[in-house]
């Protein structure tokens, strides 16, 4: 069960990192250019995979960390897979070009954003923790460190 809904979570980010993606395409590389709109597209990206994450964990019923991490691994994975496909098969992107967009030198972030995917179960769970009375019990043996005073 939290294998299918952490799948549906990941629908939910991908769908909404397409929108981001779109507005960023349609409305800021042309005003802003294609380096600088990828920049503050990494940040408003990493807002909204954190912010999904955190409206999520819960419902994943991910309880150690481990299970977040694999999560996130799962997470990772997909939208590597994702982003091959969509460059290859309908958006005809050549190879080096893909591999552009995880090269740091070459101003790639994607590498730094798979990253972001990997963490953010975990990070969400540690902010719900930290921000909702509610949860009292830790989320898991190799968090609970984090919560102890």
């Amino acid at each position: 069960m939290m294998l299918v809904r952490a799948i549906a979570v990941w629908l939910v980010i991908i769908a909404a990192e397409s929108v981001s993606g779109t507005i960023r395409r349609l409305w800021l590389i042309p005003i802003l250019g294609e380096a600088r709109a990828g920049q503050i597209g990494f940040v408003v990206g990493a807002i909204i995979i954190i912010a999904i994450a955190w409206l999520f964990v819960r419902w994943m019923r991910a309880e150690s960390t481990t299970a977040l991490l694999l999560i996130g691994l799962l997470w990772a994975a997909l939208t590597f897979l994702f982003e091959i496909l969509l460059g290859r098969l309908v958006l005809d992107y050549s190879w080096v070009r893909i591999a552009a967009d995880y090269d740091i030198t070459q101003g790639g972030l994607m590498a730094i954003g798979l990253m972001v995917l990997l963490l953010a179960p975990w990070i969400a769970a540690i902010l719900r923790r930290t921000g909702s009375p509610k949860c009292k019990r830790p989320i898991g043996p190799g968090v609970q460190f984090i919560f102890k005073k």
